[in-house]
């Protein structure tokens, strides 16, 4: 199956959990590639969708909420997961909080499953206001990615589409 994921990533945080799934669903045999919403064209010929995009102020990127509004129609046809990265809720619950606002968006294309995955924060590459963002909401420096999970998810994910192409064929 031909299966696009589509990454909106500000840091590369959120890209490199979208390059662990493609290289889960390749290692089953999939066709998978990642990339930016920006470079989204067309749905043509694409089986199956990952959308994952990084969270701020509890919500997608401008960019995934772009694709999510252009494709709507094609995406309620199509076998479709998503996904959140961010740091929301980290620092005191070590478990990342489902952002509110990326529910409704979601809604319109009604994925198979969502998940939401911790994400890193690097001060360094950080600009000055989300510097102070991130300190004034206590959010925790370092990798907190789970890359077991987000694997995990992936393989799930493959599972479920070979189910689906049984049932198809």
């Amino acid at each position: 199956m031909k299966i696009l994921v589509v990454v909106a990533s500000k840091h590369n945080a959120t890209a490199e959990i979208g390059d662990a799934i493609v290289e889960e669903l390749r290692a089953v045999g999939h066709q998978a590639r990642r990339v930016a919403p920006a470079d989204v064209r067309t749905l043509e010929g694409i089986d199956a969708v990952v959308l994952g995009s990084a969270v701020y102020m509890t919500q997608w990127m401008e960019s995934m909420r772009d694709v999510v509004s252009r494709f709507a129609a094609e995406l309620r046809h199509l076998p479709v997961w998503a996904f959140s990265c961010g740091l929301a809720g980290v620092a005191a619950t070590g478990k990342v909080q489902d952002p509110v606002r990326a529910s409704a968006l979601l809604q319109q294309i009604d994925p198979l499953d969502y998940r939401t995955f911790a994400g890193r924060l690097d001060p360094a590459v950080l600009g000055l206001r989300e510097r102070s963002v991130t300190r004034m909401a206590g959010a925790a420096e370092g990798d907190h990615r789970n890359w077991d999970d987000i694997r995990g998810w992936a393989r799930q994910i493959a599972h479920e589409l070979e189910e689906h192409l049984a049932t198809a064929g």
